[in-house]
């Protein structure tokens, strides 16, 4: 097998990998060292390149800019598990609720602020997804924009700081963090605009599809 077709052979075994259920870390670990060995057994590079395996790790560890992503991920599990996300979307669901398609003014504003608390786009939308979803689903939103409107307003973690994927371009890139977050602000703004604008127009044009919400709390 030529060496060019190795690296989709990767990509494609990770996806499969990662359906059989596997956790992304030990999925990503195993299959490395294991194309990796394959590789030495192919002789497209020698044994002595494994060597640096170590240097790498301990390169990784040693670098504090990357130490913010497990403390996010922490603050995000622990915003998830104290139901705080949830009372952000009661408390949106009262003051957008009574407009015609508020709920979804609610959840993009919420994932918004939750894209500022944790920074993870997987940590957000799962949240958003169980807290949300059955919700527009009882006041009659239609699923396909339901669950498009909550993938949407994930999206908007990736630009809202402290966006994990900033952090990692910053360090791959050599610029202050500080500096991708300035240059993130007005993209997110202009985007989250966007979004709602969108709902706004498909709400109008739609009003059957979007029913207003009691003044009560939304779940």
């Amino acid at each position: 097998m030529p060496i060019e077709y190795f690296p989709p052979l990767m990509f494609a075994g990770l996806i499969l990998v990662m359906l059989m259920g596997f956790p992304v870390a030990f999925s990503l670990s195993a299959l490395g060292l294991g194309c990796g060995l394959y590789a030495v057994h192919r002789g497209w590079f020698p044994l002595a390149y494994l060597g640096n395996l170590q240097l790498s790790l301990f390169s990784i560890l040693s670098n504090d800019l990357l130490l913010a992503i497990p403390f996010f991920t922490f603050m995000g599990t622990i915003l998830e598990k104290c139901g705080l996300a949830e009372d952000m979307l009661d408390s949106m669901g009262q003051l957008f609720g009574p407009m015609r398609g508020g709920l979804g003014y609610s959840v993009i504003i919420v994932g918004f602020i939750l894209g500022a608390i944790t920074g993870t786009v997987a940590g957000q939308v799962i949240a958003m997804a169980l807290i949300s979803l059955p919700v527009m689903i009882r006041y009659g939103y239609n699923m396909r924009y339901a669950t498009g409107v909550l993938a949407a307003s994930g999206t908007i973690t990736q630009l809202v700081p402290p966006s994990l994927v900033l952090v990692v371009l910053a360090d791959q890139l050599g610029t202050p963090v500080g500096d991708m977050y300035k240059g993130a602000w007005g993209r997110l703004f202009c985007k989250s605009l966007c979004l709602r604008s969108t709902h706004f127009c498909s709400a109008a044009s739609n009003p059957t599809m979007y029913r207003a919400c009691p003044n009560q709390r939304a779940r």
